[in-house]
């Protein structure tokens, strides 16, 4: 957003004046909005606060050592008390869609947390972004999803603190789930058929007025206690969005026939086989998709003014978002956030883990590569680069995982060749990263058990041509979960010679062949693999016991 002035706020009537500092607390900082309104926030001048159930997983944002970090959760009042403590205006980024059948109880009770710690630590504001809701419409034929996102906003607005909630539509923006959903269901598919909902009418808004938006209600006057819808300046059918996103993207004209059979269930399902926002996402952004989504006010306006240009068109949103994509420079995406119920427990330690069995696969290479090239190899792993060993074997695994509602194998990755610790990577997410040493990524495949897998560079001397060898370290780790756990990881143990072994030896060999290094060595004539196996060729097993940012788009 660094086409428009920072430190002033929109005065009624239009005007600026220079932003009081404020201490803003973030949630959901992990988030796709949240991750990008913190640098938004210490821009404009405030000082950000971050309440975060891993604060690990803000260590490597460019923003890190500009905030300070509360660990806690919305639903433990102790820890939003502590984070409240001293906090003008605070934000409210988070919901527990897809976190089981209650979330919408889970909802309430964090949002209801949130607003009574607020008023007891006498915060000034709370600003949180909503859905935008159909009008006429019974509350109770919404979409849980939807319903759940008014009865947040309600019951922030009856805590007692000033209390702007914010509804939008669809956000576009490059790295969104609505956006992604967009550019791929437009760009694999010259020809598809298409539920009801593409004549819905929809009034979308770009991700950088949203965040303008939120930054600008900072300083609201203290009597203002009331919802806005925000969108963008058109009114356009999802199947307008898709034909005018070909455009820009110079694709041809797609041809789209809507049919009456796909339901909001089976429209998620084909929403998950063609991109890569997973049926367990699509659908609730399925389901909203029913009814017409249009403001009925732009009062936001007399408080936050637009400045020139703004909100941006639909065009205009597609196009900095798809250059964003190009330019690699998504800094947050709809998979920023962890994957809802997934594992958080920490990698057992080793000798001293004492938490029941856990198998290992052990690989370990030598390389005469340089320690960076080996080390650029590995950071750039999976994404378009892939997997370095059987992409039949990776692919039908990720396939699978959709079957049976996981991410699959098509999330991807952030940033084509910088990996950070939080940053989903295809069905894993960066659990450590030591720059140069160390990649460690954690499963978030369904699986009755934990994952782990470790990519290490071990330089016991100079590496490189004419050094002592470099050596390559990989380990994977599964701790099963009952029966079936011990039944998946023996089931599959067979093809980890042709998967880990195969993974080790090319992640090697692309060391080998990168421009500054020796010529690469022929099939034959490389180290040979070392599998560490137990007990002579069966896999480890050990028992228990003992052991300036570019604009927004």
């Amino acid at each position: 957003m660094n086409d428009e002035p920072t430190h002033t706020t929109g005065r009624p009537g239009g005007g600026t004046d220079r932003s009081p500092s404020l201490t803003c607390l973030v949630t959901g900082a992990t988030g796709y909005i949240g991750g990008r309104l913190v640098p938004e926030l210490l821009d404009a001048g405030h000082r950000v606060r971050c309440l975060a159930r891993t604060p690990h997983k803000l260590r490597d944002q460019p923003w890190a050592d500009r905030v300070e970090i509360v660990q806690g959760d919305v639903t433990d009042a102790g820890s939003v008390a502590r984070a409240m403590a001293g906090v003008d205006v605070a934000y409210y980024l988070v919901h527990a869609l897809g976190t089981g059948r209650s979330f919408e109880e889970t909802d309430r009770t964090a949002a209801r947390i949130f607003g009574e710690r607020a008023r007891a630590a006498h915060v000034g504001r709370i600003v949180y972004l909503g859905g935008l809701t159909p009008e006429g419409v019974p509350e109770r034929e919404l979409s849980p999803h939807l319903r759940s996102r008014a009865e947040v906003g309600r019951v922030l607005l009856d805590s007692g603190v000033p209390t702007a909630v914010l509804r939008a539509a669809v956000i576009i923006g490059s790295g969104s789930a609505s956006f992604e959903m967009l550019r791929y269901l437009t760009e694999r598919l010259p020809v598809m058929v298409t539920p009801r909902w593409v004549h819905t009418l929809i009034q979308p808004i770009a991700v950088r007025d949203v965040l303008r938006i939120l930054v600008g209600c900072a300083t609201l006057p203290a009597d203002v206690n009331r919802t806005f819808d925000i969108g963008g300046p058109e009114v356009l059918t999802y199947l307008e969005m898709m034909q005018r996103h070909a455009a820009v993207a110079g694709l041809p004209r797609r041809l789209i026939v809507p049919v009456p059979v796909l339901t909001p269930g089976l429209s998620s399902h084909w929403v998950g086989i063609v991109t890569p926002v997973p049926a367990s996402i699509a659908r609730p952004l399925t389901e909203s998709l029913r009814h017409e989504v249009v403001c009925r006010e732009h009062d936001i306006e007399r408080y936050v003014p637009s400045p020139p240009g703004h909100p941006l068109p639909f065009d205009r949103a597609v196009a900095l978002a798809l250059q964003r994509v190009r330019d690699a420079q998504v800094t947050t995406r709809w998979s920023s956030a962890s994957v809802p119920g997934a594992p958080s427990d920490p990698l057992p330690t080793d000798p001293d883990w004492a938490g029941g069995s856990l198998y290992t696969d052990v690989r370990e290479r030598e390389t005469d590569a340089a320690p960076e090239a080996l080390w650029q190899v590995i950071e750039g792993i999976g994404g378009e680069n892939g997997w370095y060993s059987f992409p039949l074997a990776w692919a039908v695994r990720g396939w699978l995982d959709r079957l049976v509602g996981g991410v699959g194998l098509r999330r991807g990755r952030r940033d084509a060749r910088r990996l950070r610790v939080g940053d989903s990577l295809d069905f894993w997410r960066v659990e450590e990263i030591e720059r140069g040493r160390l990649l460690r990524l954690r499963a978030e495949m369904r699986l009755p058990g934990l994952a782990w897998l470790e990519m290490r560079v071990e330089t016991p001397g100079e590496g490189g041509a004419g050094g002592v060898p470099v050596l390559y370290r990989q380990r994977a780790v599964f701790h099963p979960r009952g029966l079936l756990g011990h039944l998946y990881w023996w089931s599959v143990s067979p093809f980890h010679a042709v998967v880990f072994g195969g993974m080790a030896r090319n992640i090697v060999r692309a060391a080998d062949r990168a421009p500054d290094n020796s010529p690469a060595r022929d099939g034959g004539g490389g180290p040979a693999d070392r599998a560490v196996p137990a007990l002579g060729g069966a896999p480890e097993h050990r028992p228990s016991g003992g052991g300036r940012r570019p604009e927004d788009g």
